[in-house]
């Protein structure tokens, strides 16, 4: 067994396998502390290591920290955060109370590449094909992401794309929150509380993502929740009878019935300069109907992206499907934790990190 290294990060103590040493703090992501690491040796590129924040403190945080480990563990696909790793620290008293994640480290998140390189077309197809590729995957599971916006997808410097971060994703159901996803990016059957929406609600994301790549700035920047339904209905018009048939909450059909007609504003003058082609995509994706909106396969497919695709991408792009059931269970935090730790002792690293680990204990120990 390897030994371990407590080191402080962030103002918080880390409690990690010796062979790991922090090379810098990459601050905080959702539901944890981000820092660059890398194995003794150099054995290997550097990696990202979270830290989750606090997995244990109720129910739901133990249920949650279980799910993004089973999320994290059935995603194998290349434009899909990988882990590499997964451990907890030795027991005290026979009991843990951190969990840390390793996977692969991008070089930034497209947030800040987009802002910080001069993005052509080609690199806006590379990166939009690769989301949907990624997307399809997710969707094949059975899985709903719930939480796309730039800042959850990953770019290294040679267009390479991941998603990451699975803390609001869930399997498709006929009841789940409404209230989940950044409020910019936030489909209009969720914000409306439209009944039962799907996996549609992460496409209408990749749409404003799309906006937002061509234009430069966000597509939606609402600062509160109604303020966001303003500025929504300010470009996609007055929902149509199609769309307001679907919402059942009482109050959200009084919001729309008084509120003043809009005309859908034209996306080829709100982007002039943009190709027709992505925006007559964009427009597919910006489909208030979700179900006539586009799908990530067909998305693909499109005029704008067809040129991308390779015959083995659509064996490529398919997931074994995902078994949730665990998400009826209602347990106790520390069976949460026994179910944790045994997810964690079944798991089997990729074949190229599992033997960088090796060398870098044997050289260690």
């Amino acid at each position: 067994m390897a030994g371990f290294a407590r080191v402080e990060v962030n103002n918080s103590v880390w409690v990690f396998p010796d062979v790991y040493e922090v090379v810098r703090p990459l601050g905080m992501g959702s539901f944890g502390q981000v820092a660059r690491v890398r194995l003794r040796g150099g054995r290997i590129e550097d990696v990202a290591m979270k830290k989750l924040v606090r997995p244990f403190e109720r129910e739901e945080d133990a249920k949650g920290a279980y799910r993004e480990l089973r999320l994290l563990k059935h995603m194998n696909h290349r434009n899909v955060i990988t882990l590499l790793h997964v451990f907890h620290p030795p027991p005290q008293n026979g009991d843990f109370q951190n969990v840390y994640f390793v996977t692969q480290l991008m070089d930034d998140d497209l947030h800040r590449f987009a802002r910080s390189s001069r993005i052509t077309e080609y690199h806006i197809r590379s990166i939009l094909y690769q989301i949907l590729r990624g997307l399809k995957y997710i969707h094949s599971a059975g899985v709903i992401h719930r939480d796309l916006k730039p800042c959850n997808i990953a770019v290294n410097q040679n267009i390479e794309v991941r998603i990451l971060d699975f803390g609001l994703a869930r399997l498709s159901s006929n009841i789940m929150s409404d209230f989940v996803g950044t409020l910019w990016y936030r489909a209009p059957e969720l914000l409306f509380l439209r009944d039962n929406y799907t996996n549609r609600i992460d496409m209408w994301s990749v749409g404003c993502i799309l906006a937002e790549l061509i234009s430069g700035h966000a597509l939606f920047p609402g600062d509160c929740y109604f303020n966001q339904l303003v500025r929504l209905l300010e470009i996609m018009g007055s929902p149509s009878e199609e769309f307001t048939r679907g919402i059942k909450n009482e109050q959200s059909r009084n919001y729309l019935e008084r509120y003043p007609y809009r005309e859908k504003q034209d996306f080829y003058k709100m982007f002039p300069n943009a190709n027709p082609v992505a925006v007559d995509l964009m427009k597919k994706m910006l489909e208030m109907v979700p179900e006539n909106r586009i799908t990530a396969d067909e998305a693909m497919h499109h005029p704008f992206l067809k040129d991308f695709i390779e015959p083995h991408h659509h064996d490529e792009d398919i997931a074994p499907a995902y078994d949730q059931n665990f998400e009826n269970m209602v347990l106790s935090v520390n069976c949460w934790k026994e179910l944790l730790s045994h997810e964690i002792d079944l798991f089997q690293p990729p074949p190229f990190y599992a033997e960088a680990l090796r060398k870098s204990y044997e050289q260690q120990h």
